[in-house]
């Protein structure tokens, strides 16, 4: 089977790395890709977001499946236009992506349905927006409607920050995705990520994974794409994820289907377990980035004979078995992230290291045989372990051997996980 995966990043490495291991794979190509995967795929220059000269590879290439990594694409209809020219795909039609292309979209879905999620507000004029926020006080969060690559969110501690806010999005920090503002209640509780496979008639619940938001230890510092992560995600037990299956999950799907627009793909939920259960931060329709590193390092199965069965409405639940290990992702960013940054410093000491340990890259290039940093998210070191304290220790040691003056990393990722661990020992 002939593939081809859309995107650069870190997520992109790992599901190349995923599908590289099966052996129903013919040739695997990326576009645009990044220096990391140029030893899995063969990199192909190639403008998403020109949808006939898409449609035009995957027919000259023979391509089978086409796997959608960014949201970006997603919302811009290219797996619409794959499917009318009969190239299967994985990901969500245009309409979909809504469900993470529109946050006023997803809320006002969640309302109609009675899926348990933060109260909310929508604006589209700044001055009625303040007005809210200084009626209902702070904490709370205040989001740009539409993508902003993981950084249109702001937790304002005060009503003077929310108000920055909102000016920020207004006066086009984020452009279009700003054209509208939510303002929601602050949630209080422990974060959770957690996925689910639907091709439309059958969902299938995978792993949990817990990441981090924060640029700095002790979740500091502005949001990010995400700085970490672990997997699985202990606050997720299993009567927690009944429940968000039952509150959360399949009400959106249903209400997906009876609009219409069945969802196929992979549909990710963040989460905040509160005291009443779990409620519903946010939808992504692709995978997370770096959740996806942790879970390709967890998974025992053919990814490739997984992401094909969902393209063609044929998913079942005996097709996903896990590791039992526990595996977390460190990434190690450019200086000044999120923020800005300069490109272009030397990266050394990143060779492969075998399979418990694998550096899955995101913002790099080539030149010659020397890798470069080239973004903001650059490495994600990801190790597998019999505990999230044992896969930290070895992801840590292996960012020891690193040579990269220009970046920098969190030191805590897993810590949550960790102090259970611990806790769970001394009973």
């Amino acid at each position: 089977m002939n593939v081809l995966i859309i995107g650069s990043g870190g997520r992109e490495h790992a599901l190349c790395w995923a599908i590289a291991k099966s052996p129903s794979l013919g040739k695997l190509f990326c576009a645009p890709g990044n220096g990391g995967i140029e030893s899995l795929a063969e990199c192909v220059s190639l403008d998403a977001g020109n949808h006939r000269a898409v449609v035009d590879f995957c027919k000259e290439n023979q391509i089978q499946l086409v796997v959608i990594g960014p949201e970006d694409p997603l919302a811009d209809g290219l797996g619409d236009d794959l499917r009318q020219a009969g190239i299967p795909v994985f990901g969500p039609s245009a309409a979909g992506a809504r469900l993470e292309a529109s946050k006023g979209f997803m809320k006002d879905l969640c309302a109609a349905n009675n899926i348990p999620t933060a109260s909310y507000a929508r604006f589209n004029q700044q001055a009625p927006a303040e007005a809210w926020v200084r009626d209902h006080g702070a904490p709370i969060v205040v989001k740009a409607d539409g993508l902003a690559a993981g950084k249109g969110v702001t937790v304002a501690e005060t009503v003077d920050e929310a108000i920055t806010a909102i000016g920020e999005i207004f006066d086009g920090r984020f452009g279009k995705a700003g054209n509208e503002v939510v303002i929601e209640e602050f949630l209080v509780g422990e974060e959770a990520s957690f996925f689910v496979l639907s091709d439309g008639k059958t969902a299938v619940p995978l792993a949990t994974a817990q990441d981090h938001k924060r640029a700095f230890d002790n979740d500091e510092g502005p949001n990010t794409g995400g700085m970490g992560a672990y997997s699985p995600a202990p606050v997720m037990t299993e009567p927690m994820i009944a429940r968000t299956m039952i509150e959360i999950i399949n009400p959106t799907l249903a209400a997906m289907k009876a609009a219409g627009t069945p969802f196929e793909g992979i549909l990710y939920a963040g989460l905040m377990i509160t005291d009443e259960g779990p409620k519903l931060i946010e939808y992504n329709v692709r995978f997370g980035d770096p959740e996806c590193q942790v879970l390709a390092m967890r998974l025992k199965s053919d990814l490739l004979e997984i992401l094909a069965a969902t393209s063609e409405n044929r998913l079942s639940p005996d097709m996903v078995e896990w590791h039992d290990d526990a595996a977390i992702t460190v990434v190690m960013a450019t200086k000044g992230y999120p923020g800005a940054y300069e490109k272009g410093s030397h990266i050394g000491g990143i060779e492969d290291t075998g399979d418990d340990v694998v550096i899955f890259h995101a913002g790099t290039k080539r030149d010659g045989d020397t890798i470069l940093a080239n973004g903001g998210r650059v490495l994600a070191i990801t190790a597998r372990g019999k505990s999230v304290r044992a896969a930290r220790d070895l992801a840590y040691a292996r960012i020891a051997e690193i040579d990269w003056r220009q970046g920098f990393y969190r030191n805590d990722i897993g810590w949550r996980a960790i102090q259970r661990e611990e806790a769970e020992q001394n009973d």
